[in-house]
Parts: structure tokens; sequence; C-alpha cells
């Protein structure tokens, strides 16, 4: 697939709503009392795990086959996922009548491989990790005459900014956004909402520190590579960052924090004990930067991102069993 540059405009933006509104209602941004006696603040979690698929990325997978289908009528996709861009492309593959083949690392969490499968998509088991799973997908797509789908694309992002419009929308005047940051469609697409509205909100991403490519590549202002990414935390273990994600991510973020494994898990049970919704670790990092961040952010208007709820039952153990 050609490379394409993002640029969201009003007319992009209602556009992706318009698509992403046929399959995925408004999601809610809501206070919960526990949650700002954790953050010191006043506090939104935009509830993005009650989405079809579980996770935010359902919203790009839409608006990416809607453009796909008007393109390449007929052709099939093919990408390289750990669980909710696959999902996202299944869910929207099967809405659009597009075939989707994705193609998973070993040891890839096998609930995600089952509601991958389950929504349609034709799965791939190959590699050590993410990377190794991208590089065969790469294979396959020439091997079979399929088009392969990017971990970020401007398609993708205008879909996922559907949610930040809402989170702008139903929070006016937020301070600070915090971001989790797997491969960059999410904190892209943050940026890209604030710009558009002409809000004055920092947004922060959150990486996993075994998986530091983006927070690396914010320090030194290009992309940084990483020889692993060894964490539970696998909605974020990415190790080669977009270098188009990783543009404007330093000319529009205000900073990238790291999570460690355990605060992952810690937020975890904190978003359940105080909302009762059940988080990946990735869709629990940006809340634990949020409490970590509690002195900073008094008096600030705060919104955290839940970015996905898919959750394999050793972890969700794991996260409660303390």
């Amino acid at each position: 697939m050609e490379p394409r540059e993002l640029h969201l405009t009003a007319d992009t933006l209602d556009h992706a709503r318009d698509v992403v509104a046929r399959h995925v209602p408004r999601s809610a941004a809501y206070r919960w009392p526990l949650i700002e006696a954790a953050t010191g603040t006043t506090t939104w979690i935009k509830h993005e795990n009650h989405n079809p698929t579980g996770a935010f990325k359902v919203r790009g997978g839409l608006t990416f086959m809607a453009h796909h289908a008007d393109e390449r009528p007929g052709a099939g996709v093919i990408s390289a996922s750990r669980g909710n861009h696959s999902q996202s492309l299944a869910f929207a593959g099967a809405a659009a009548g597009v075939p989707v083949t994705i193609v998973v690392p070993e040891g890839n969490s096998p609930d995600k491989n089952a509601a991958t499968e389950a929504f349609g998509a034709e799965l791939i088991v190959h590699g050590r990790d993410f990377q190794a799973a991208v590089d065969h997908s790469r294979v396959l797509a020439d091997q079979r005459g399929l088009v392969p789908v990017p971990p970020v694309h401007p398609w993708l992002v205008e879909g996922v900014a559907t949610y930040a419009a809402e989170l702008h929308e139903d929070v006016p005047g937020l301070d600070v956004v915090y971001v989790p940051v797997g491969m960059g469609s999410g904190i892209c697409a943050n940026i890209a909402v604030r710009d558009l509205i002409g809000s004055g909100a920092e947004v922060v991403g959150v990486v996993a520190d075994r998986a530091p490519a983006y927070a690396l590549s914010f320090d030194r202002g290009e992309p940084v590579a990483t020889d692993a990414a060894d964490t539970l935390i696998d909605g974020v273990a990415c190790r080669i960052p977009d270098p188009g994600a990783v543009a404007v991510v330093v000319a529009g973020a205000s900073r990238i924090e790291r999570a460690a494994d355990q605060e992952a898990l810690d937020a975890m049970a904190l978003l359940y004990r105080a909302t009762h919704n059940l988080a990946e670790p990735a869709g629990a990092i940006a809340l634990a930067a949020a409490v970590r961040d509690r002195e900073l952010n008094r008096g600030r208007r705060v919104a955290v991102v839940l970015t996905g709820g898919n959750c394999d039952h050793q972890v969700l153990a794991r996260a409660f069993g303390g």
C-alpha cells in the first residue's frame, strides 16, 4: 500500500464519524469518585472498552475498510497484530465484504486469537514477536496478492479520531489527555483532533517501560528501535516504531511516560474496583500514568483513555490476585 499523509479536516472527520456510527455507538466518558480519589483531580475515563470488539481500534478498521472497498473492490487484505487491530479488521472486513488474513506471533493471547477468527478472519501464527509477524505478513501479501494493512495509516487514524472528537465535545476545556501508545494510531488521532479544534489540551502518551521505542524516539526526535519488547502489556509491545507516527508524536505530544508491568496490573485492579470495568493491561496504563502524576495535575481537568478490555483470564487473575 502506498504511503499517505494524514490530513484530518472537518470534512474527513465528519465522513469518518458517519462510517463509524453505522456500527459503533458513541462511547461514554464518565467521572468515577474512586478514580478521582486516586488521581487527585477531576478525571474522566473514556470507555472505548465498550465498543463491539472491546477496543478503540474498531473505529479505524471501519474507516479503513470503507476507503479500501471503494478503491480496491474485491481485494483481500492482510495485516499483523497482537489482537485489537486484528479484531478491528476482521469485524470491519465482515461488514464490508472484504476477506481478511491476520498474522500473529507465537504465544499470542489465545482469547484474542479466538475472537479474531470468530469475527471472520483467517489466522496465521508466525514468528517470535510482533515484528516477525509483520515481516511474514508482507511476504504473504506478495505471495497471495493481498493488500497489506499497516498498523498506522491515515485511514485508520481518521476512524480513531472519532473517539477523540467525542471526548472533547463531551468534556470541553480538558487540560490533559493520557493515551496508551502501541504503534501510534491512538496518540496521532488525539493530537490531530486537538489541533483541528484548537484545544489547549496536552496529549501525554504512555508506553510500557519494557517496550520503550516511542519514549526513546520522542526523546531523540527520530525513530528509535529496540531489540525486544518483553512486556505483559502486549497491546503496546512495539519495538520498531512507525516513522510517520513518530513525527506526529514528536511535534504534538507533551511527553511520553513509561509504565511498569506491575503498574499496569495495579491500574487494572483499580479500574475494576472503582468502575467495575475490566481493562486489558494496555487499556490501563494511561490511568497508571495519571495516578503517578497526581501532584502535577492538581486542579486540572484530566481525561484517561481506557482503550480496551480484551484481557486473558490468567492476566486478570494476576492483576486481581494481589
